[in-house]
């Protein structure tokens, strides 16, 4: 009878493979926490971007505001959202909630998107300078008013608020 002797088996393949398998399961588990970390960043800028473009909309509407023939009182207390100079109107940081502004609603509501809140704006009426009007006519020296805009806006939602400004001459 012919004996033939076998070596021993360790296992290696099978330790080698599970950690094998264990490297697997790590890279699985960081791209999916990683593609839900882009999806919050896409909607995060989205946010953003309703938000801007709901801002730009009223400081247009707030700057059509001031084309009129015609404009209402400005006043220190920003009686209509209209302050004068030495009205105090909101600034970025500020909490609009108890400042006299105007609420701009877009003719079409789905074409901002879901906004958490309407756009708004104020008009702040600077000093009167002198200075060359519009005429190139020589000698013509007439006064210019200056007015500020500021525009708020806030995207889908509450957090992501953009405010932006402009100087009107009129």
């Amino acid at each position: 009878m012919f004996i033939h002797n076998r070596p021993q088996q360790t296992g290696a393949v099978l330790v080698i493979s599970l950690i094998m398998l264990l490297l697997l399961t790590l890279i699985g588990v960081t791209g999916t926490q990683v593609t839900g970390l882009e999806e919050k960043m896409a909607g995060n800028m989205r946010n953003r971007n309703l938000a801007f473009q709901a801002a730009e909309s009223a400081l247009r509407d707030g700057e059509r505001f001031l084309t009129q023939a015609t404009l209402p009182n400005f006043t220190t207390t920003g009686a209509g959202g209209l302050y004068e100079l030495t009205g105090t109107p909101p600034t970025a940081r500020d909490d609009w909630s108890g400042f006299n502004k105007i609420t701009y609603l877009p003719g079409d509501p789905a074409a901002l998107g879901a906004l958490a809140a309407n756009p708004q704006y104020v008009i702040q009426r600077l000093p009167s300078f002198g200075g060359s009007g519009d005429s190139l006519e020589a000698g013509v020296f007439t006064e210019s008013e200056m007015y500020r805009v500021t525009a708020r806006g806030v995207g889908g939602t509450a957090d992501a608020v953009v405010v932006v400004q402009s100087n009107y001459k009129r």
